[in-house]
């Protein structure tokens, strides 16, 4: 606990210093005097933390945590400083490491211990630590206990917490942000609140209303869930050619009344592997159940018998050995990303259109679209117990993902439009009024604030209705009570209500 008190001094430090330059200098000379003259007996510590452009290890320390090399470039605008004491750098748009206007990144790469109390099932996990460690912990101390976090290991878990966090279990114990029941938050004047003294209003908030708005969330505790000793785990292929467009038609209807206990995935990618050897479309059927082969293969030939899995198809595993199996694609390092929630099956001639949109990508880039089934107890919880509303009716999450190697990033302009054009086709099918979509896939297209994080309620309400529905309203409401002076901002943070 001691080195947590510390990051808690140097933060709260670092805090009262950036909103004292904030109302009266850009200057980083400034900001560092400040930061020196405030606590001198800290100045040593905080030496070994402050990252400056002219420090020889800025650079390294800056690319360390950025997962989306699309904003690594040379003429990406850089911070002022670097205090490391981010979360896991997964921000779709790179808002945890960029802005037009002069800033401070707050990397919180040190805070990242996980303290797990078996008997009560709970832990305390800081905002550092990835979802891969936090995973890792857990089952260091019970094999049969877990936390509901995201597939990606590499994610940070304060970072997905903020955004609501879905993954293998959400289906039957929520998202993360469900699964949180105290936090440790450093707020716009310095102090350190829990629950009680943040009150419910600022801890609903930061379950799933983003983050960078609110404060700087330094620890949660969190609720343990139960998973079994075996798993069983499937990932079956099939091109256009194999029936591709029915079967997906189908899933619709299938995945998303399939048991709490299974999780179901579709990959949408591209293949040379049809039958002619011309470029074909791919669908990649993944799904995971919390229990043994014996009772998922029934299952699965009973709801889904189109599908024409046999026992070969199904591995049982280890709840820990199935999220170290890459079944799950990943992106190049640059990339551009789009979400959408649907409520109603597309038609199976909207999913044709779709196919020769996946076709025209050159060989420079990767398209992966994966569609995750919903339902499940995702059904009975309330879209205003968070912000996080995409709940009761939503059929399936869409992730739209076109990834192009570093070299590629002169191009990236003919990848980004392509993506549009994309997001645009799929308006029609998808969720509307609003057309949702999920703030952990951040998505500047949808609606900004200005560069500097400035917006009024009318203009922040473009993309925060899209993010939040009507829990926008009661963000904006939190955000004015407890950071009035906007202190907390970027190009999509909650606004106060009289900005």
């Amino acid at each position: 606990m001691k080195s947590l008190h510390h990051s808690l001094s140097l933060l709260f430090i670092v805090v009262c210093s950036l909103s004292w330059v904030s109302a009266s200098a850009n200057s980083h000379d400034d900001f560092l005097e400040c930061l020196y003259s405030y606590h001198p007996k800290e100045s040593s510590s905080i030496t070994q933390v402050i990252y400056t452009e002219t420090n020889s290890s800025y650079a390294a320390v800056l690319d360390s945590s950025i997962r989306n090399h699309r904003f690594s470039t040379p003429n990406t605008p850089k911070p002022l400083v670097i205090v490391i004491t981010r979360s896991g750098g997964h921000d779709f748009e790179g808002l945890s490491y960029v802005s037009h206007d002069p800033f401070v990144i707050i990397d919180l790469v040190n805070l990242r211990s996980v303290d797990v109390d078996v008997e009560n099932e709970e832990a305390w996990v800081q905002s550092g630590a990835t979802v891969g460690e936090v995973y890792y912990r857990i089952n260091e101390r019970s094999t049969n206990l877990t936390f509901p976090a995201a597939v990606v290991r590499t994610v940070g878990i304060g970072g997905l917490i903020s955004g609501g966090g879905d993954g293998l279990l959400f289906r039957k114990y929520g998202l993360s942000a469900d699964n949180v029941i105290d936090a440790q938050l450093v707020d716009a004047n310095g102090r350190v609140l829990d629950r009680r003294s943040m009150g419910e209003d600022l801890f609903w908030a930061i379950r799933g209303g983003g983050g960078g708005s609110f404060g700087i969330v330094i620890s949660w505790k969190i609720k343990l869930v139960h998973v079994p000793s075996t798993v069983t785990v499937f990932s079956v292929g099939r091109t256009l050619e194999q029936d591709a467009t029915q079967l997906l038609h189908r899933w619709q209807y299938v995945a998303p009344n399939l048991p709490n206990d299974v999780y179901s995935l579709v990959a949408i990618s591209t293949t040379n592997a049809s039958e002619n050897g011309t470029k074909t479309v791919l669908a990649t059927f993944i799904s995971l159940f919390q229990g043994c082969a014996n009772e998922f293969i029934p299952l699965m030939q009973e709801r889904f018998p189109e599908l024409g899995l046999v026992k070969e198809d199904f591995i049982e595993m280890t709840w820990i050995e199935s999220l170290l199996s890459n079944r799950y694609s990943l992106l190049p390092p640059s990339f551009k990303s789009k979400s959408d929630y649907v409520r109603e099956p597309m038609p199976e001639i909207a999913l044709q259109g779709l196919w020769p949109q996946l076709l025209e990508v050159d060989e420079g880039g990767i398209a992966v679209q994966n569609i995750i089934a919903y339902g499940g107890i995702m059904e009975e919880i309330s879209e205003t117990e968070t912000p996080f509303p995409h709940r009761k009716g939503t059929l399936y999450k869409i992730n739209y993902n076109i990834g192009w190697l570093e070299e590629e990033n002169n191009n990236s302009q003919r990848y980004i439009s392509w993506m549009r054009k994309l997001y645009s086709y799929m308006g029609p099918f998808v969720s509307k009024s609003p057309r949702e979509a999920y703030v952990n896939y951040r998505d500047l297209d949808i609606g900004r604030n200005n560069d500097d994080g400035k917006a009024s309620y009318k203009q922040a309400s473009i993309w925060g209705r899209k993010y939040f529905k009507n829990n926008f309203d009661r963000l904006v409401y939190v955000k004015t009570k407890t950071d009035p002076k906007n202190f907390f901002k970027h190009e999509q943070s909650i606004p106060p209500r009289f900005h």
